[in-house]
């Protein structure tokens, strides 16, 4: 049964990027707005993994500045992205890995949205800094996985410094995200989804701008990150 209902929304969302997001991305393209396109996918991404049989509990919301900020997620699972972007009450930036940028009218809607393609080192990364940087300044928010690739056994491990230099070259606050039970939804090397239910718990944020240290911000944002989640994917 959790098969037939991984197929059922791969089906649904392969139909809305053939037959639906092109006319978005026109849409996108003349006017130059991208929040219409990026409204409506986020209730795809929604209705995905309804159908799928994930149900996703949310708190914190009240916690969220009005202003740009950078959410900064623990990342448990390939589910995270699905059900963290559509939680997320505004418009975000998401860095993406660049081999989805390959894939015809995805890349371009993606791309039209403001996603971040980059892969792990080297110039692509610097560029995708610059790119983030830029997109707090215009007035985006950035949701970032600072571990820098998926927990291989769901727990948090270590944060990378590249969010946190963002965020104090920026000038703006981090909003620590603890992503729960997704590892137990989509386990890692596996395609089927299992239904049940994951929790976004978006913890109090923290002004990058008034600190002063780029290591101090990585560890108060780290510990944030792990108060929020369950014991069996709190660090070892």
């Amino acid at each position: 049964m959790a098969g037939i209902r991984t197929i059922l929304a791969g089906v649904f969302t392969g139909l809305g990027v053939l037959f639906g997001l092109p006319w978005f991305v026109l849409w996108t393209i003349l006017t130059g707005r991208p929040d219409l396109m990026y409204r409506v996918s986020m209730k795809f991404c929604r209705m995905a993994y309804l159908l799928a049989g994930v149900r996703v509990q949310i708190e914190g919301l009240d916690h969220i500045p009005s202003k740009p900020c950078i959410f900064a997620a623990n990342h448990a699972s390939n589910l995270d992205p699905l059900i963290l972007l559509p939680s997320i009450p505004r418009r975000a930036a998401i860095f993406a890995k660049r081999s989805l940028f390959r894939i015809p009218i995805f890349a371009t809607g993606m791309r039209l949205a403001g996603f971040i393609p980059v892969d792990r080192g080297g110039k692509d990364a610097a560029r995708g800094i610059a790119r983030a940087e830029q997109h707090l300044r215009e007035g985006t928010s950035v949701a970032i996985f600072p571990e820098g690739t998926r927990s291989a056994d769901g727990r948090l491990h270590p944060l990378k410094k590249g969010a946190f230099a963002i965020a104090m070259k920026a000038e703006v606050p981090v909003v620590p995200v603890s992503i729960a039970g997704t590892q137990k939804l989509l386990r890692r090397g596996e395609w089927i989804v299992r239904p049940g239910s994951a929790k976004i718990r978006f913890g109090r944020p923290v002004d990058a701008s008034h600190t002063k240290s780029r290591e101090g911000l990585l560890s108060e944002i780290e510990a944030l990150i792990a108060a929020g989640l369950p014991l069996d994917q709190q660090p070892q």
